[in-house]
């Protein structure tokens, strides 16, 4: 009977649940960061570790790794290529205590696919753009700041799309960003639009796959 009760009483402990420990290390600008730990909200039931590249053409622009508490949509892999600049995110997730303890590689997932998308140079967004890796979706983001409105086209991975939604929501920036995702080839209309801003843009994006 004493058995009995220590096993009722063990059970009923685990049931009530124990908050997550993750590891945290978010890069500064220089892209270093100082590993701490975290105990992790009720709705970040994930550790998660993530490698972020942003290119420029074919170079490296900046890499950096990340690790923090996560929801389970956060966890996702794929690149937003706008075709001068493109980011890749490689992310991945587990859900024991301190489980995020390595960094992971740069996405690898580079070589062409077949896709295509419309993409702009300056403000004529009639060139189309090769996708590349899994960027199996064609994209229209629209960035809203100092009273003007920046549209820019190209590939990108369908789970980001889904992952991402409303960028404004989830940067709290006071900067509206939405994301616009289509399937089908050259399916992002090739209509002019405002110059694009490329320096706004790629930071805000990288933000929010880092958060």
């Amino acid at each position: 009977m004493k058995l009995l009760l220590q096993v009722i009483l063990t059970c009923a402990a685990f049931s009530k649940g124990y908050p997550l420990n993750c590891y945290e290390c978010i890069p500064g600008s220089n892209g270093k960061c100082t590993e701490t730990t975290k105990t992790c909200p009720s709705d970040q039931t994930k550790c998660g570790s993530m490698t972020t590249t942003v290119y420029i053409g074919n170079s490296v622009l900046t890499e950096a790794s990340a690790k923090s508490c996560a929801k389970p949509q956060e966890c996702t892999s794929g690149s937003i290529n706008f075709g001068v600049t493109r980011t890749a995110v490689n992310t991945e997730c587990c859900n024991t205590g301190l489980c995020n303890s390595q960094n992971i590689p740069a996405w690898s997932k580079n070589a062409p696919n077949g896709k295509r998308c419309f993409t702009c140079n300056g403000n004529d967004c009639t060139s189309i753009l090769n996708c590349v890796g899994d960027e199996n979706s064609c994209l229209k983001t629209t960035v809203s700041a100092q009273g003007g409105v920046v549209t820019m086209k190209g590939c990108v991975s369908s789970n980001i799309c889904a992952a991402a939604g409303d960028l404004s929501a989830q940067l709290g920036l006071g900067v509206g960003v939405s994301m616009n995702c289509c399937e089908g080839n050259l399916c992002n209309d090739a209509r002019r639009t405002m110059q694009s801003i490329l320096l706004l843009l790629v930071p805000l994006v990288s933000t929010v796959l880092i958060q």
